[in-house]
């Protein structure tokens, strides 16, 4: 069973997304906040394996919860649910550690995807949140970060090229197993060492060295 903290905080949100996920088999909310500070006591407390968080909210917005949550032991996995794909703070909630991006109006059949594969701990993104992040990135001394790209990723091997391409294109462990032709077990050791040797803490800065380097 996944557990599930809700952090929004408007209550229509709150009550659309447990009604939406309460009807789903292994998926169980178990609390809900409505600002970052009662989310993190929340969280804390319940200890849930993926938090929803909305961004701009009072007290403390959702870029400092989660934050905050990642600075503990055993933090659980979060969800950044936003409503603009430009919205200012997604980057700073990447590097705060969240591990999903998604859009509010993502279907509910994507959202419930996005819970199991990020409890099970392979990142998520909405599309448009990856492209709105990569061109915002690329946009700040590109000549620069093409530079420092391509010298990261000349330290990998082939097959570890490979894979970074393809979580470049956003494909999920098992498809590239597919693509590859190899067993999963043996993609996620890869993207391990993507993790080390790239110096990155998670698939979406993978997807963000590739478009640097210009080939994604």
């Amino acid at each position: 069973m996944t557990r599930v903290l809700i952090v929004d905080d408007d209550p229509l949100v709150r009550s659309a997304l447990t009604l939406m996920l309460g009807g789903q088999s292994g998926v169980e909310v178990v609390g809900h906040a409505g600002d970052g500070r009662e989310g993190v006591a929340l969280a804390a407390s319940l200890r849930p394996d993926v938090v929803l968080m909305d961004i701009r909210m009072p007290l403390l917005n959702g870029l400092e919860a989660t934050r905050e949550m990642h600075a503990r032991p055993e933090p659980p996995r979060v969800i950044v649910l936003t409503t603009f794909d430009a919205d200012e703070h997604v980057v700073g909630a990447l590097a705060a550690g969240a591990d999903g991006f998604l859009l509010k109006d993502t279907p509910p059949a994507l959202i419930l995807d996005a819970i199991r594969k990020v409890a099970a701990g392979e990142p998520m993104l909405s599309p448009s949140v990856t492209r709105t992040l990569i061109r915002r990135l690329r946009s700040d001394s590109e000549t620069d970060r093409t530079a420092d790209a391509e010298l990261r990723l000349a330290v990998l091997t082939e097959r570890e090229r490979d894979v970074a391409l393809a979580v470049g294109r956003g494909l999920s462990n098992a498809e590239i197993a597919g693509e590859l032709h190899l067993s999963v077990p043996t993609v996620k050791a890869h993207v391990s060492r993507l993790f080390d040797k790239l110096q990155v803490t998670n698939r979406v800065q993978i997807a963000i060295c590739v478009h640097d380097a210009g080939l994604g």
